[in-house]
């Protein structure tokens, strides 16, 4: 890992088309590597996952060029590194597990869980939640003291047609349903990287499953 991060550490410093031309050969040594990673992750994953099966590294990874057609940051390649292993791949918008590294903000985590759902899913989810609050909430629980939700895009009032007087009902305001488990590059660099990370994540199976359930019902043309 320790040559991963530091090919992106200077591409941040570097994050234009002449350098990245130049290093290419190094960057597809890099590529490989991660490549290798992901498969390792993805085959950890559908060990206690069984939706995730059936995954290849295309379907869970993201290519390096920025899309800086809106952007105002016109730097053309993303200086991080995500793997995101979910049903359906990464553009089926299920719940999942993911790893991210960032080196010029010393930027690391393991995530499971929800990223910008849709609003039907999210209706679903909240919806889960004002029938079985427990549950949802022992499933948060279950991930563990060391994670933590993403609260950063939280809804300030309750949303219409929930009541904050549910058992839980803080829940509701959730617009995104992640959670998060801070590493260190310490962790990143360690010999069994991936073996931990599994080991992390594999505690918020419970967490996704109720999620992915929702997703299900929310595009079930059989509900009623």
């Amino acid at each position: 890992m320790k040559e991963i991060l530091d090919f992106y550490l200077r591409l941040s410093q570097n994050n234009n088309k002449p350098w990245f031309d130049e290093h290419r050969p190094e960057y597809e040594a890099t590529k490989k590597k991660l490549h290798a990673i992901a498969e390792e992750f993805i085959m950890g994953v559908e060990d206690f996952d069984p939706r995730c099966k059936g995954l290849q590294v295309k379907d869970c990874t993201y290519r390096i060029n920025r899309d800086i057609r809106f952007s105002q940051d016109k730097h053309p390649y993303k200086d991080w590194h995500g793997i995101y292993v979910c049903p359906k791949g990464k553009k089926s918008g299920m719940a999942g597990y993911y790893i991210h590294f960032e080196p010029i903000n010393d930027l690391y985590f393991v995530c499971g869980g929800l990223y910008n759902p849709t609003k039907e899913v999210l209706q679903s989810v909240r919806e889960q939640i004002m029938l079985e609050p427990d549950a949802f909430h022992e499933a948060v629980l279950s991930c563990g003291e060391d994670y933590h939700l993403n609260w950063d895009n939280a809804l300030k009032r309750m949303p219409v047609g929930f009541n904050e007087a549910d058992k839980h009902s803080e829940y509701y305001r959730l617009k995104t349903y992640e959670m998060y488990k801070p590493l260190t590059k310490r962790d990143v660099l360690a010999k069994d990287f991936i073996k931990n990370a599994l080991s992390y994540l594999k505690r918020t199976y419970k967490f996704n499953e109720m999620l992915n359930q929702c997703f299900d019902y929310a595009y079930d043309p059989d509900k009623e």
